[in-house]
């Protein structure tokens, strides 16, 4: 294996490293287990789950682009990524304690874990995406962040059928192989799911190796002393300047509504169908793998489009999908699909809704990918770091509101079904936005990257 293809499979480790905090925990496993055991009843956990998320969003908004321009500045990003992914072991191997019927203080607990599992990941993000633009030709960034979005969707799913398959266990205490946990743990006490925290956390430690061994650094020159003093004010010329510079500005603005709105999908979709539909942990886990087998096909195509299409049409094609999606899902519930009653004991939701989950992994695994490409290309190729940076605040900014739409209007109307409504005007108007945005970026930074060697 040569150099180049060390760091780039290297890099790749990294998505298939940190999936299982977005799969397992955010959105198949722990999310709805939490909703449906540890708070009080589901409506209100629901709402919990909004505001933390709302909560740990601001904080990845305000610090990342600042921390970003620091590192630029500085030139040693591998040193963040492992405090970063300190924060993410630490916060993921927490969760254990989340038992069934856990007090306000426990929760309290979790909740802040949680978040703290979270910041370390999205930061970790940060800082990996911005060594996307080292790792090839600014023809060949599309099919490189699509597969490794890809590799990234197979580790998902890998973990999440282990957990299903050995740990999970469901009302009636067995996995899905019809068996009892592993390691003798307790299904009265939930033992199974709550292994879900330090199985992730075991997860990266394990397979984040290859990232620290094969992702070297390209050699900058030293900067010297200060680069705290120099980022900060780097920093704020890049956001004086921003204005000025339309296609980026656009960009920022509709990626940040739209990656809100599917990280709304994400956070809620197992919680939803926990709720609505009255799925069981295993059947939402079966409903994940569903969602990340499609997913990893649909990331895999999406980046070779995007090398030959650019990105811009890939992010537009899948934000119409995710429209439909929500759509489909606000009208649909036991009594009815799509917003037409069904018999009584259907199975026709269960059916329909299986098929939203096949589309949001498609959807969403190819929208992040190519999103992630275009910021590539919208980005100053000197201040990289800090260009994800911008974008994580881009994306993390106004992250409290699909979480605290959804935490406002389900606690307004007491129903989960109706309270992922606002989800769709939030993918119309991130559609709207991309109008104004150039498909190779800005002139003065269209030009081709080299890979470092």
């Amino acid at each position: 294996m040569t150099g180049k293809s060390k760091r780039i499979w290297g890099w790749w480790m990294f998505d298939w490293a940190n999936q299982p905090y977005s799969i397992l925990l955010l959105t198949f496993i722990f999310a709805p287990y939490f909703t449906s055991f540890v708070a009080p009843d589901p409506v209100s956990g629901q709402a919990m789950w909004g505001w933390m998320l709302a909560i740990s969003g601001l904080l990845t908004a305000f610090f990342a682009p600042i921390l970003g321009s620091i590192a630029d500045s500085s030139g040693n990003k591998r040193v963040w990524i492992l405090f970063w992914s300190l924060l993410y072991v630490l916060g993921a191997s927490a969760l254990w304690l989340a038992v069934p019927g856990a007090d306000q203080t426990r929760i309290l607990l979790i909740l802040v874990a949680f978040a703290v599992g979270m910041v370390g990941l999205e930061y970790g993000i940060v800082f990996t995406n911005a060594i996307l633009p080292t790792l090839g030709s600014r023809a060949e960034w599309g099919k490189i962040s699509g597969t490794g979005w890809a590799l990234g969707y197979i580790g998902g799913l890998v973990s999440l059928i282990f957990m299903l398959l050995f740990l999970a266990e469901n009302d009636q205490g067995v996995t899905l192989l019809g068996m009892a946990p592993l390691l003798g743990l307790d299904p009265e006490a939930r033992e199974g799911t709550r292994a879900v925290g330090p199985f992730s956390a075991l997860w990266y430690i394990v397979f984040v190796i290859p990232f620290f061994l094969w992702v070297k650094e390209p050699p900058t020159p030293h900067k010297g002393p200060g680069a705290i003093r120099r980022g900060l004010q780097e920093l704020r010329e890049t956001l004086r300047a921003l204005p000025a510079r339309r296609s980026l500005f656009a960009y920022l603005g509709s990626s940040m509504i739209y990656r809100d709105g599917l990280n709304g999908i994400y956070a809620f979709g197992g919680i939803y169908a926990a709720g609505v539909l009255g799925w069981s942990i295993i059947q939402i886990g079966v409903f994940g793998i569903l969602a990340a087998a499609v997913g990893a096909v649909a990331c895999w195509i999406g980046g070779k489009l995007d090398s030959r299409l650019g990105p811009k049409p890939v992010i537009v094609g899948a934000i119409l999908l995710l429209i439909v999606v929500c759509t489909i899902i606000v009208g649909t519930d036991r009594t009815m699909v799509v917003f037409v009653p069904v018999p009584a004991g259907s199975s026709l939701p269960d059916v329909v809704f299986y098929i939203c989950g096949a589309l949001i992994g498609a959807g969403g695994g190819s929208l992040q990918a190519s999103s992630r490409t275009m910021m590539v290309r919208q980005a100053d190729p000197e201040r990289m770091t800090e260009g994800f940076g911008l974008y994580a605040l881009s994306g993390k900014v106004l992250s409290f509101v699909a979480p605290g739409l959804i935490a406002l209007a389900t606690t307004i109307t007491g129903s989960q079904r109706l309270g992922v409504t606002p989800l769709i005007g939030l993918f119309v108007l991130g559609l709207i936005l991309l109008l104004w945005v150039k498909a190779e970026g800005e002139p003065e930074f269209a030009c081709v990257s080299q890979p470092s060697p």
